[in-house]
């Protein structure tokens, strides 16, 4: 008999950033645990073709695919939670979409017709979801789509999902708000009642609400909620906030939801597997000790710009068994001189350069690389961490005091840091940088090898900037080790000082191949000798 792949739509209400993702990555992994292939797909409403050339704190991290793709940190918390490799056909934007149309049109592909919203886009957008479940072999396929149910952007798409029930098994969740006024004391029911009826107005009926709230909604709620949506009582589910989003899975499932949700699609559980989860919540529920990371960035207004290394970072103190706390250190304030590094570092057990662009707050960067090196604390810098790592070490061990990269001062007399070959003749932004994964291969003896426990790992890029290797030599005869490096062995991947207590940085990103029951070594490593500290 052939496959017949199901569908979950995830919709959302009242307003964005309730945790949409976190409620599609749960759900994926407590139906993962029952034996299903369950594959994933964010739509975002944008028209930008792709994430990459967006602002960080407008609209949060850039996640980095293996394939290249720049794409909405929602998968990266799929990645986390379900422990798989996405695509790039893993995230729709409008801009995709229209992009294909377009190119069938001027192909020829819709000959003699009016090319029109309907069907061709909501055609194109559902054949999309069908080659997604093609592709992966998907038992089920979750759907969440970006942005509120009443966004003008995001109506085609509504539009698709309503189509696709038609002819699929398709169960709708709709996530929504629901607010405590201090004033009156009481979860508040309006919000939600609207939100589903302005996405009845668009013909659907959500299946099960999931109701964000700051504690459990009490039954009198529930029960209202159920009337005035249209919601059976016992698909109106909680979504309370937690200490960590690892307790979501585990408070879905106390509500029975796995169950609830495989009736509706017809399928019957073929195992049940959280353990390791579970061990992992209560390791980290029981955690004494506490190290404190500092994240030194100029990006730290928004912490959603960072949000895979701190989820690397709660994942690897939940393997060890530690609690988190984390200090948010903006450069630009110490490379303007409003304050003094040894001040906002003091009492931190590991600090943490990572990525950016541009020249902004670098000099505070390398300022805090200083510090870590000379004070003897864990050091663990990202891409551009690695970029100023090398920075710092040419002007301040090497004697090269003007050392810089070619991006921060173009007419450097010591371009340590230079565009890579293959960027100088590249114009356009989106997707032209290095980008996705590449193999590592690690240098035998070194720290990196002993932590991957291996000659070569794969990691991800994005970056247009790489160590220039006539200074190689007259690096590491001061001490510094360049333990990794790309298959041709020109660019520089790794770097680390093998006299000091944890001195580390990578070109690469290892916070996109971390996932919640596996972080990767780097970040691990670094939190445990952080702790020993």
């Amino acid at each position: 008999m052939p496959r017949k792949t199901k569908f979950v739509v995830i919709t959302g209400g009242v307003l964005s950033g309730l945790g949409k993702g976190i409620f599609t990555s749960s759900l994926g992994k407590l139906l993962q645990s029952r034996g299903f292939r369950v594959i994933p797909i964010k739509i975002d409403p944008y028209v930008n073709v792709d994430a990459g050339t967006m602002n960080p704190i407008e609209h949060g991290e850039v996640f980095v695919l293996d394939d290249g793709s720049e794409v909405d940190m929602d998968l990266g918390t799929y990645e986390r939670f379900l422990g798989i490799k996405l695509r790039s056909e893993n995230n729709i934007t409008t801009g995709k979409i229209y992009q294909k149309v377009i190119e069938k049109e001027r192909e020829g592909k819709y000959l003699g017709k009016t090319v029109q919203i309907i069907p061709h886009i909501t055609n194109e957008i559902q054949n999309w979801f069908k080659r997604v479940a093609d592709d992966y072999k998907a038992d089920i396929v979750l759907i969440e789509i970006g942005g509120t149910v009443g966004d003008i952007e995001n109506l085609v798409f509504l539009e698709a999902c309503r189509q696709l029930s038609l002819k699929e098994n398709v169960v709708f969740v709709h996530c929504t708000l629901v607010p405590v006024i201090k004033v009156v004391g009481e979860q508040k029911t309006k919000p939600s009642q609207q939100s589903v009826q302005k996405l009845r107005e668009i013909g659907i009926q959500p299946d099960f609400l999931f109701c964000r709230s700051s504690e459990f909604l009490k039954p009198k709620i529930k029960a209202k909620l159920s009337l005035f949506c249209g919601i059976p009582e016992e698909n109106v589910i909680s979504g309370p906030d937690l200490e960590s989003i690892y307790k979501v899975p585990l408070v879905l499932e106390d509500q029975e939801v796995t169950k609830k949700v495989l009736g509706k699609l017809g399928l019957s559980p073929k195992k049940k597997d959280l353990k390791e989860w579970e061990t992992l919540v209560k390791k980290k529920e029981s955690a004494k000790k506490t190290v404190n990371i500092a994240i030194t960035g100029k990006y730290t207004e928004l912490h959603d710009s960072y949000v895979s290394i701190m989820e690397s970072l709660k994942s690897s103190c939940g393997k060890l068994g530690v609690r988190l706390n984390v200090k948010w250190i903006e450069t630009t304030d110490i490379e303007n001189k409003k304050v003094k590094v040894e001040d906002v570092l003091k009492g931190v057990d590991g600090i943490i350069v990572p990525g950016g662009f541009g020249p902004r707050g670098t000099e505070g960067k390398i300022e805090c690389i200083r510090y870590a090196r000379e004070n003897r604390i864990p050091f663990l810098g990202l891409c551009y961490g690695f970029q100023l790592a090398t920075i710092e070490f040419a002007r301040n061990v090497c004697g090269l005091k003007k050392a810089n990269s070619t991006e921060i001062s173009p007419k450097t007399p010591h371009p340590v840091i230079d565009l890579l070959p293959d960027q100088r003749k590249i114009y356009k932004k989106g997707g032209t940088m290095r980008l996705g994964g590449h193999d590592v291969i690690i240098r035998k003896g070194t720290r990196a090898n002993k932590i991957y426990d291996s000659s070569k790992t794969r990691e991800r890029f994005r970056h247009r900037w790489e160590f220039v290797p006539k200074y190689k030599k007259s690096i590491e005869c001061k001490g510094l080790v360049f333990s990794g490096h790309d298959k041709s062995g020109e660019i520089m991947q790794i770097l680390e000082i093998p006299d000091h207590p944890f001195f580390m940085a990578s070109q690469f990103h290892p916070e996109f191949t971390t996932s919640v029951l596996k972080p990767n070594p780097l970040f691990l490593n670094f939190v445990k000798v952080s702790t020993e500290k």
